[in-house]
């Protein structure tokens, strides 16, 4: 092959070798971006790993943080965020599972603390505070048992408390003589609670005075009729006593008490402070049969009686006389005072002061014999009324009240105490009381709230009548017999005493004791001294006592303290 021939055969072969060395140019080329891009992939991959990991970190911190603060919705969204990081993270599972046990107790505590307030509440009778507690509970979890129970009992309590309310208000209206008023209370009591006990006793009871009530009003009627028939212009003590007895009766009548202020006009009349400036100065001038009349203000005694007259108030929630506990008794009447009339007047003293051995009573029957009616004995300390040294005293209508000893008291043999249709109520003792011989009739009283017995006897040989009598809720017994020579004990209720009815000692056997009730009591209904016989008592109701209906051969020696002066 000559030099030409050559030439062109490498001159023919050189594009072929250029296209192979650009392929293999590109080829290089490709190889590096295909190297540097894996690097820079790889890079990025491995940064996002550290994100991730760093920000696994930040969620385990920040989680376990918002924990302790118990901040558990952003507690939540912090390990919810983490298990999506991280799958099957145990410390995501671990976070999760401490937000549910802290909601858990936190939830529990919200419950515990507000049930606790609105039952502290319930039992402290705040009945709206109590129901606002509970409420949060409700509020926050409205199926929860235990507060809709709690919630139950705060409604049964307001029908309680409203039932109460309605119970002392109707009480209230017998205590103020506003019978039918009390009547239609019990009656709306028992419309929706018809076993209730109280709604029922006072409905009896309103229902029994406002019978007697009626009465009254027609004897008051018929004895002014009487009177005036014997009016004649001058002095009759016959027709003045039947239009005082009206007058008793039915105080609110114009026509008896325009009658009496004419008759006994036909006396003399002394008018404090027209004509004296003070009680004291009226009964220093009077003489028996003068009227002293006194106006509706409060008098300062003590005062004394030493004639047969009347003292006459404006009622006894308008006149009132009273002096200091340490001074003596509001009202004295002495043995000259043969024949007393007191009426619409309370007695009192200034202040209450129940110390000391010696007290002074409110009002002293001292061998004189007196007759009160519409009066109030209150305050007192010592007795709201004593009878002592033979005297003899009435009470009709009248309200014997928180004084330091008894309502009413009648010490020593040829004393004689009757009370009738009146009120002994809170007193310091007994609400009625005879010892050492005294005598007493009590027909148609209510002896309530006494801190020892409604009605204790303990009469020696002299007689003791007791009908007809409301002994209620006093903290001993109803009725405690210790001693009587004659009369009778019949009719009478003891309920709701503190320990128990009716207590009948061996030195009251001789005494009948028929057609009694005993009910309600939180002691036996009657309880029979050591010698007694229960059949003997037969003809008693005693009924829904606690403990025992009947508790025989009591030991009930040095049962009575010593007595104190009145």
């Amino acid at each position: 092959m000559n030099f030409n021939e050559a030439r062109k055969q490498a001159s023919e072969a050189t594009p072929c070798r250029k296209r192979s060395l650009a392929w293999l140019l590109w080829l290089l080329v490709f190889l590096a971006g295909a190297s540097g891009g894996g690097f820079l992939y790889y890079k990025n991959e491995e940064e996002q790993k550290i994100r991730i990991n760093e920000r696994i970190a930040a969620l385990e911190r920040q989680g376990c943080l918002l924990v302790e603060n118990r901040r558990w919705q952003e507690a939540t969204d912090s390990f919810n965020e983490l298990e999506s990081l991280a799958p099957g993270s145990e410390i995501a599972k671990q976070g999760l599972s401490s937000i549910e046990a802290g909601m858990n107790e936190e939830n529990t505590q919200f419950i515990g603390y507000w049930s606790g307030q609105a039952i502290a509440e319930l039992e402290a009778g705040r009945l709206d505070e109590a129901q606002a507690a509970i409420r949060k509970v409700i509020e926050k979890f409205p199926m929860h048992r235990e507060s809709s129970d709690i919630l139950r009992k705060i409604s049964a309590a307001r029908v309680g408390q409203a039932r109460e309310a309605a119970i002392a208000a109707a009480r209230k209206q017998l205590n103020d003589h506003q019978w039918q008023d009390a009547i239609t209370s019990a009656q709306k009591i028992l419309a929706t609670s018809p076993d209730e006990p109280d709604a029922k006793i006072i409905l009896a009871d309103s229902t029994a005075a406002l019978e007697n009530f009626n009465a009254d009003q027609t004897k008051a009627k018929e004895l002014l009729e009487k009177a005036i028939a014997l009016d004649q212009g001058q002095f009759d003590q016959q027709a003045l006593d039947w239009l005082r007895e009206a007058a008793s009766l039915a105080p609110d009548n114009k026509d008896i008490s325009a009658r009496l202020e004419k008759m006994a006009s036909y006396t003399r009349t002394l008018r404090v402070p027209d004509d004296f400036a003070t009680p004291a100065e009226a009964l220093a001038a009077a003489r028996d049969n003068d009227r002293i009349v006194l106006t509706e203000t409060t008098w300062k005694g003590p005062l004394v009686i030493n004639a047969s007259i009347e003292l006459q108030g404006a009622g006894s929630a308008k006149t009132i006389i009273e002096c200091p506990a340490d001074k003596g008794c509001a009202l004295t009447i002495t043995p000259n005072a043969k024949s007393v009339r007191v009426s619409g007047i309370t007695f009192r003293h200034e202040a209450f002061a129940a110390v000391g051995t010696d007290r002074f009573s409110a009002a002293l029957v001292s061998g004189g014999h007196a007759t009160f009616v519409d009066c109030q004995f209150n305050d007192a300390s010592g007795h709201g009324l004593a009878v002592i040294e033979n005297g003899q005293a009435i009470a009709k209508r009248c309200r014997f009240a928180d004084n330091g000893w008894n309502g009413a008291a009648a010490i020593g043999k040829g004393c004689v105490l009757e009370i009738r249709e009146s009120e002994s109520l809170n007193n310091f003792e007994h609400g009625i009381e005879s010892w050492d011989g005294a005598a007493v009739t009590l027909v148609n009283n209510r002896c309530e709230g006494n801190s020892r017995n409604g009605i204790h006897t303990d009469n020696g040989d002299a007689s003791a009548i007791i009908e007809g009598n409301q002994l209620i809720a006093n903290r001993e017994f109803g009725l405690v017999l210790d001693s009587a020579g004659a009369g009778k004990i019949t009719g009478n209720t003891a309920r709701e005493n503190l320990l128990g009815g009716i207590v009948i000692r061996a030195a009251a056997i001789g005494l009948p004791v028929t057609g009694n009730q005993s009910t309600l009591n939180q002691g036996p209904g009657l309880v029979l001294e050591k010698g007694l016989s229960a059949s003997s008592y037969t003809n008693n109701t005693l009924t829904k006592n606690a403990d025992k209906e009947i508790l025989q051969d009591a030991d009930l020696s040095n049962q009575e303290p010593k007595k104190e002066n009145p």
